[in-house]
C-alpha cells in the first residue's frame, strides 16, 4: 500500500487552500492533512475515507451537502467528492486498486475491498490513528514511518467495518464481485436515507437509486440488514430526534419540520412512542443531568 510523499507534494494545511487530487485509475494512496477552512476535491474513480479531527467538515458529494462530525468517518466511492474542514481533518483517497494493494509487509492484495462505502463513528482506535497519521503528513521527520502509520489507519478501518463486511456473503451473487457490487447498491440507498433525515423519500426513490424494483429491494435489503429502508430511515429518526431533543434547545415546532413531522402533535405521540418519555421530560432529564455534571 504505497503512499505519495505529502512533503513533496502538500504544503503543510493553510487557511483556505484548495487541493485537487490528479485524475486517474492507477497510483498510491494519497494523505492529506487539512487545515482551517482548507478545501480539497477527489475525482470520480477513487476511494477516499474522511475524519475530521477537530470541528467538523462539510462535504458536498451525490448531489447532497452535509457535515460530518467531528470523529466521524465517511468513506466514498460514489463519484467525485469535495470537502472543506472547519479546523483540522485528515483525508486517505486513492484509486479504488490502491485500497486493494497489500498492506506493508503482506503479498496479497485484499479480497473482499479493504473499506466499503459508508458513514460512522469512528472507533476509539481508528481516531488514534487517525491523529497519528496526520500528525506525520507534512512532516519530514517521520517520513520514513509514513507507511506504517498509513497501514495502522487502514487496519483500523477495515476492523471498523468488519461487522459490515461479514454481511458480504449474505449478499446476492455467485461471485465475490458480484456480492460486492450488490452491497454497494444497498449502501448507496443507505447513504440517500442518511441525507433525508426529514423522512420525505419513498420507496420508489430508493428503488431506482439502487437500479431495483421497490419490492426486491425491500426483500434484498432485509436479507442483508435485517430491517427494510423504512424501518432503518425510522431508526434514524428516532435516533436524530433523541439528539435534537436532549443536546439543544430548539423548541419542539422547529425539531417537528426538520424531521419532517405533519405536526408538533404527532412528533410528540411518535417520541413518546419510541422512547416512553415525553420530549418535555426527555429534555428536563437532560438539564438536569448537565447540572449534576457541572
Amino acid at each position: 500500500m504505497a503512499v505519495t510523499d505529502p512533503t513533496a507534494t502538500r504544503p503543510r494545511p493553510t487557511r483556505a487552500r484548495t487541493t485537487t487530487l490528479p485524475t486517474g485509475a492507477n497510483g498510491p494512496l494519497h494523505v492529506v492533512r487539512l487545515g482551517p477552512q482548507g478545501r480539497v476535491e477527489v475525482p470520480a474513480g477513487w476511494t477516499s475515507a474522511w475524519l475530521p479531527i477537530a470541528g467538523a467538515l462539510d462535504v458536498e458529494a451525490g448531489g447532497h451537502a452535509w457535515t460530518l462530525p467531528r470523529h466521524e468517518v465517511l468513506v466514498w466511492r460514489d463519484g467525485p467528492v469535495r470537502g472543506r474542514a472547519a479546523r483540522a481533518a485528515l483525508l486517505v483517497a486513492g484509486p479504488h486498486a490502491a485500497w486493494r494493494a497489500p498492506p506493508a509487509g503482506a503479498t496479497e492484495a485484499l479480497d473482499p475491498p479493504l473499506v466499503l462505502p459508508t458513514e460512522h463513528p469512528a472507533s476509539p482506535a481508528l481516531r488514534r490513528a487517525a491523529l497519528r497519521l496526520a500528525r506525520s503528513a507534512g512532516d519530514p521527520s517521520v517520513h520514513g514511518r509514513l507507511d506504517d502509520r498509513l497501514a495502522a489507519f487502514a487496519a483500523a478501518l477495515r476492523e471498523q467495518q468488519f461487522d459490515l463486511r461479514a454481511r458480504l456473503p449474505r449478499c446476492t451473487g455467485r461471485t465475490a464481485e458480484r456480492r460486492e457490487h450488490t452491497m454497494l447498491r444497498l449502501l448507496r440507498v443507505q447513504h440517500l436515507i442518511r441525507r433525508h433525515s426529514d423522512g420525505r423519500l419513498d420507496t420508489a426513490r430508493m428503488a431506482r437509486c439502487a437500479s431495483y424494483s421497490p419490492c426486491h429491494l425491500i426483500r434484498l435489503y432485509r436479507e442483508v440488514f435485517d430491517e427494510t429502508p423504512a424501518e432503518y430511515a425510522a431508526r434514524l429518526r428516532d435516533e436524530r430526534a433523541w439528539q435534537l431533543v436532549r443536546d439543544t434547545a430548539l423548541p419542539v415546532a422547529a425539531i417537528t419540520d426538520a424531521l419532517g413531522f405533519e405536526s408538533a402533535s404527532a412528533f410528540c405521540r411518535a417520541f413518546k412512542a419510541s422512547f416512553g418519555v415525553t420530549a418535555t421530560q426527555a429534555r428536563r432529564a437532560a438539564t438536569a443531568a448537565c447540572a449534576e455534571a457541572a
